[in-house]
């Protein structure tokens, strides 16, 4: 097996300390263009890689963070996770990603194997995390940060929209429409998200003074959605709109109404969701949503994980005026 090549011998071969060196492959640290020149070209002559572990060891910081994903089905996080890992990468961090299920990869065995890894901050997207899962983060000294979660009693901060405001936004375009039948298709009731955007919805329709008609739960599971709309359109008294908690699932209702109910979106049904995803704006669906901005969210991320004076906000959201509201 050949010898491993060292910084040492990247600095001969470049004419330069090996101090240099280790400034070159250091993120932040400073180096001439002549010196960075001279070493990454002696580096790719030798194939030299530097070790990232040792020099965490020395460090103390490994240069990678946490994300933990409860699940990628949701059409909004493929694309804002995307953003956050490039807005991660600019700052010099590397991301390490774990999915969460329900089975033996409880949220609770990965954020401990992460833990395990050094890293310098946790991202949980969706995922609860126990206040004792937050005293050892605090005591290994690591922040962590909840995505589109808040959770009470942990002290974590959190990345949220104001899903309150979000749910009344949708209540209001739906009366504004005329309907007069409101339903909701809710998604997980253990999720801040959507008891935040239920009970804008509730308080928006309390204050018209219109009731809601009908509700039923699509827990942020396509098979379950469709049941749900199913359930909810096929009775004699059907609503004519709908508030659905997230894009993914006001596709699918969408589907189950034109395709399988032989409804018409709008002009039988209104139907509003939540989150504004990529998919959204697809020609064959038009979604009337509300919009969560990625930027402000991932912004906000970042902040929280590498300032530990940055503090908690709730970011706006806005109303997207499609075709089907």
């Amino acid at each position: 097996m050949p010898d491993r090549i060292t910084s040492l011998d990247v600095a001969r071969r470049a004419g330069v300390s090996r101090s240099a060196v280790s400034r070159v492959f250091t993120p932040g640290a400073s180096a001439s263009a002549a010196t960075v020149d001279k070493v990454r070209k002696a580096a790719a002559e030798l194939g030299y890689r530097p070790n990232v572990l040792a020099r965490s060891l020395l460090t103390g910081r490994t240069g990678m963070i946490g994300l933990v994903v409860s699940y990628l089905d949701n059409l909004f996080y493929p694309d804002l996770l995307d953003k956050l890992c490039r807005a991660l990468k600019a700052e010099g961090y590397h991301v390490l990603m774990f999915i969460s299920d329900q089975g033996s990869d409880a949220p609770e065995d990965i954020v401990t194997e992460l833990l395990g890894y050094q890293v310098d901050g946790l991202l949980l997207a969706s995922v609860p995390l126990t206040s004792d899962l937050t005293d050892q983060c605090r005591m290994a000294g690591i922040p962590a940060v909840l995505l589109n979660r808040r959770q009470e009693g942990t002290g974590e901060r959190s990345v949220v929209s104001d899903n309150v405001a979000g749910g009344a936004m949708a209540a209001k375009a739906l009366l504004r429409r005329g309907c007069t039948r409101i339903g909701h298709i809710a998604g997980s009731p253990q999720a801040s998200t959507q008891v935040d955007r239920e009970a804008g919805l509730m308080a928006a329709l309390a204050q018209a003074g219109v009731p809601l008609a009908a509700r039923e739960v699509g827990d942020f599971d396509l098979d379950q959605t469709r049941m749900a709309a199913r359930a909810m359109f096929a009775r004699p008294d059907r609503p004519d709109g709908v508030f659905v908690a997230n894009d993914y699932m006001a596709l699918a209702v969408m589907d189950v109404l034109r395709t399988e109910l032989g409804l018409r979106v709008p002009d039988d049904v209104a139907v509003i969701g939540f989150d504004d995803a990529p998919a959204a704006a697809f020609a064959a669906y038009e979604l009337t949503t509300i919009r969560q901005d990625a930027d402000a969210m991932v912004a906000l991320a970042v902040r929280l994980l590498t300032d530990p004076e940055a503090s908690a906000e709730v970011l706006p959201v806005t109303l997207v005026q499609r075709v089907t509201a």
